[in-house]
């Protein structure tokens, strides 16, 4: 019988779902030497947030084949060694998404209605019910930013209240936004529209600061921000400032840039801020689900077969690794280049696998295109393995065929993506072993995608480099490749310069007043 080691506290239900399945012995008290000493003798380990699984504990784990971690982020779990030992990651990522979403609601109301504010007043003996005169949500606009599950149970319950509601996020499809009464628009749109803007995204590179002084800028004058996603996605300084300033009314905070925030920060005991100490998934519920969402898919993967919430990657037959390799780098590079530069709403998007890529199975590039794309607009952390389950939620609408032919090339990855201002052609390969784009938004380059990037999208005229260059000069980024495409002479051109650090935001700005710049892009790798 299979022996499983749970070395946190989880719910009842999560332990009777593992019991009736294997051994299960619970040991709350180890530390680093014991869990070391013992976990050679389990199957499988489950852990919460509290456990390291490192690689010095996944090797000693010899019988290991699945680590349970009950809750969403697998931080302390290394999952890159698991995966090479062939050990399975499972997590409950669905676990707190009502939770978060009602926690969410709470605090729309909560501002509407100046609710904690009113409380206070009362208890210290005050009775100013002139001071709080509120106002309704019904007929406001609610801007979400990010629409995966959780943006989605607060879309359901915001259009139950009566609210619009709009969202940016750039791989969920109209289908999807118009199944649950959403409008997509430009993060811009959503800012410059909203009487309420609330974040649901995870903290990647590609959104740490996201509301940021610029963007604070553009919500209305009189917004409210409301953040129960992750405390490094909001500039706190930025926000403190817009609404000292009177242009923004409030905002509601569950999370923070530090946790716990310093006693005396300001960001906790402003008047006009509701604060809460990241309760967003503390439910009785939340913690019952991510218990049995858990164990599920420690049995399941114990009985062989795939969970559905396992985060690291599927077997690639050896025979096909050889080619595959490269392209899986490619594939995942091209998703997450695409994510970066199209800003428009998406309807769709068609792969076309070429040459030697024909000639294999297909789904580990196709699911790499997937990961590159959802990658930085997911909380949970995407693999090949939960990178479908993750785009059939988000309404991902996702073609693909073959061809034998691939031009001059031996195997070429074309991602078409359809979008509602058009047409994006994107065109990857691997050449001297390395992956290459050699087509972007339609223009012909040849540049390796990584590092720091900077696009302009620009009309072809004598000056425009120099011009671009002595910018960069003058900010100390070093440029260490360039490419020009273009669709004619002194017409439509992409310029694609290879950075040794980022662009700046002021960089970006003053690139993009140049007369002939039509729009320019920092883009991360």
């Amino acid at each position: 019988m299979d022996r499983i080691l749970v070395t946190e506290k989880i719910a009842a239900e999560g332990l009777e779902v593992l019991r009736q399945a294997a051994e299960v012995d619970v040991r709350l008290d180890l530390d680093k030497a014991a869990l070391l000493e013992i976990v050679g003798g389990y199957d499988a380990l489950v852990v919460r947030s509290a456990t390291r699984v490192t690689a010095e504990v996944i090797d000693a784990g010899t019988r290991l084949r699945v680590i349970g971690r009950a809750g969403t982020g697998v931080d302390n779990i290394d999952v890159n060694a698991a995966t090479r030992r062939g050990i399975v990651v499972v997590n409950a990522p669905a676990s707190n998404n009502v939770a978060v979403a009602e926690l969410t609601i709470g605090l729309l109301i909560g501002l509407a209605r100046s609710i904690p504010q009113a409380h206070v007043s009362l208890q210290s003996g005050k009775w100013e019910r002139n001071r709080f005169v509120g106002w309704e949500v019904r007929g406001k606009t609610l801007g979400l930013v990010g629409l995966g599950r959780i943006g989605s149970e607060v879309a359901v319950r915001a259009r139950a209240m009566a609210m619009h509601v709009l969202a940016y996020d750039p791989v969920v499809s109209l289908d999807r936004a118009t199944q649950l009464g959403v409008e997509l628009v430009t993060m811009e749109e959503l800012l410059q529209r909203s009487d309420v803007v609330s974040l649901h995204v995870p903290l990647v590179e590609s959104t740490r600061q996201l509301i940021d002084t610029a963007r604070l800028a553009q919500m209305k004058r009189g917004a409210y921000l409301i953040n129960a996603s992750r405390g490094g996605v909001v500039d706190e300084q930025a926000l403190l400032a817009a609404i000292d300033s009177g242009h923004l009314a409030g905002a509601a905070l569950d999370v923070y840039s530090q946790e716990p925030p310093p006693a005396d920060a300001p960001i906790i005991h402003h008047p006009k801020i509701i604060t809460v100490p990241h309760i967003g998934a503390s439910t009785a519920e939340a913690q019952t689900s991510a218990g049995t969402e858990m164990a599920e898919g420690v049995v399941t993967a114990l009985s062989g077969a795939t969970p559905r919430y396992a985060v690291n990657a599927p077997f690639v037959a050896p025979e096909a690794w050889s080619v595959l390799q490269p392209y899986l780098s490619l594939a995942r590079q091209m998703g997450r280049l695409i994510n970066q530069l199209i800003h428009s709403p998406v309807r769709g998007y068609d792969l076309e696998l070429r040459g030697e890529l024909a000639d294999v199975d297909t789904q580990p590039v196709r699911l790499a295109v997937i990961q590159g794309l959802l990658e930085a607009v997911s909380v949970e952390r995407v693999t090949p393995v939960n990178a479908p389950l993750i785009a059939r939620e988000r309404g991902m609408r996702v073609t693909e065929r073959t061809d034998p032919d691939a031009e001059s090339y031996t195997g070429l990855l074309v991602v078409r993506v359809e979008a509602t201002d058009g047409e994006h052609l994107f065109w990857g390969t691997v050449l001297r072993g390395e992956p290459h784009i050699v087509r972007a938004d339609g223009y012909f380059v040849d540049f390796i995608p990584q590092g720091s990037l900077l696009f302009t999208y620009h009309r072809d005229r004598p000056g425009m480099i120099g011009r671009v260059g002595t910018i960069l000069g003058g900010a100390d980024v070093n440029i260490s490749g360039m490419y020009v495409g273009r669709l004619a002479p002194r017409e439509h051109a992409m310029m694609v310069l290879t950075l040794d650090e980022p662009a700046s935001d002021e960089v970006l700005a003053q690139i993009r007043a140049l007369e002939g710049i039509e729009q320019a892009y920092s883009v991360n790798l």
